[in-house]
């Protein structure tokens, strides 16, 4: 299994300690963060990409440059870019920057975004077209980062595009990953597109999303692909040196997080999806939930447990929410590669 973090950048009061950390407080400690998974034994981080909210991470290629000039073996990824709002040449430009500055580090997660539907109004987009603006995005990124000139002969919502070269290059094949499976539409692209598939398994019950996998693996099958698909799944986490102690900790700032969830969601969603109409029960949230709680022994065991029912071999952890302090973020990361990752089948 492969272990990475996972980072949304929200930014709220930490209701431990009372204090909030800056816009450029929270930006550093994410990048900190990320140079002590590297030591760890990590396999990579993932950076959100969210525009005017209480996410403050908007820009993943300029932090993934600046995590990638600090590490040397950490893959660079997102989690998710916003295939659907952005201009597929400048994705293509970004990451293929930060692959090229990396070594070949970086990777791609892509995402629909549609739970977002104040991100189409200010890119000026509608939320309707959502679908065929993500499959011209992805459609298009396969074609530029295959290192060949592309002609594209354009579609309702992008124009037409007539040998054109990316520059940079990636330095090898660029990964790229289809975020998603809330929607039958997205896992039939990832398939046919021969595409990795990224659950949003830390939103809801992630059991939900068994018959999503099997339905994905089939269908990529089906289309004869050489490679064998990667499933990878998305996990809240906290772990600390004894349950309680670990339990006692995270419970104010998970529940900061899901109050802030609560909050936004239905701003920016006129139809909110139904895991954000229930209150918070932290108690199923961490034995049926999404939320993975404890001390180093019984987070390894449910990260194992968890990532076997849904066969994922990559699995993203969301530690950093709800205010908590950087130096502990360091010091959850560092205890995480010392004592949980061992453990991983």
């Amino acid at each position: 299994m492969k272990l990475s973090l996972m980072t949304l950048g929200d930014q709220v009061p930490d209701p431990v300690t009372g204090t909030t950390e800056t816009a450029a407080e929270r930006h550093r400690a994410i990048v900190e963060a990320s140079v002590a998974a590297d030591q760890a034994g990590f396999h990579g981080v993932h950076i959100g990409e969210h525009h005017g909210l209480e996410y403050t991470t908007s820009a993943p290629p300029v932090i993934l440059a600046a995590i990638g000039e600090r590490t040397r073996d950490l893959r660079l990824s997102t989690a998710v870019t916003l295939a659907a709002n952005l201009d597929p040449v400048r994705v293509a430009e970004d990451y293929s920057t930060v692959d090229a500055l990396s070594g070949g580090r970086c990777e791609v997660v892509v995402g629909r975004g549609n739970f977002f539907v104040s991100t189409y109004t200010l890119f000026g987009q509608r939320i309707e077209d959502s679908h065929e603006l993500f499959q011209d995005a992805v459609e298009l990124l396969v074609r530029l980062w295959s290192g060949k000139e592309v002609n594209w002969p354009g579609s309702r919502h992008r124009a037409p595009i007539e040998e054109f070269v990316l520059q940079p290059p990636p330095v090898g094949a660029l990964p790229l990953w289809i975020g998603g499976g809330a929607s039958e539409a997205t896992a039939e692209l990832a398939a046919r597109l021969g595409l990795d598939l990224m659950l949003p398994s830390a939103f809801g019950n992630p059991e939900a999303f068994k018959p999503v996998v099997a339905a994905y693996r089939e269908k990529f099958a089906s289309y004869g692909h050489a490679h064998e698909p990667r499933v990878g799944a998305c996990w809240h986490v906290n772990v600390g040196e004894t349950s309680q102690g670990a339990r006692e900790r995270w419970e104010p700032r998970y529940r900061a997080y899901f109050e802030l969830m609560k909050e936004i969601i239905p701003r920016v969603n006129p139809d909110p999806p139904a895991f954000i109409r229930k209150p918070f029960d932290f108690e199923f949230l961490t034995t049926h939930g999404p939320a993975l709680v404890g001390s180093p022994d019984e987070v390894a065991d449910r990260l194992n447990t968890s990532a076997q029912m849904l066969s994922a071999d990559t699995n993203l952890i969301y530690i950093d929410m709800g205010g908590q302090p950087a130096a502990e973020y360091r010091d959850m990361v560092e205890l995480i590669g010392s004592r949980v990752i061992p453990q991983l089948h």
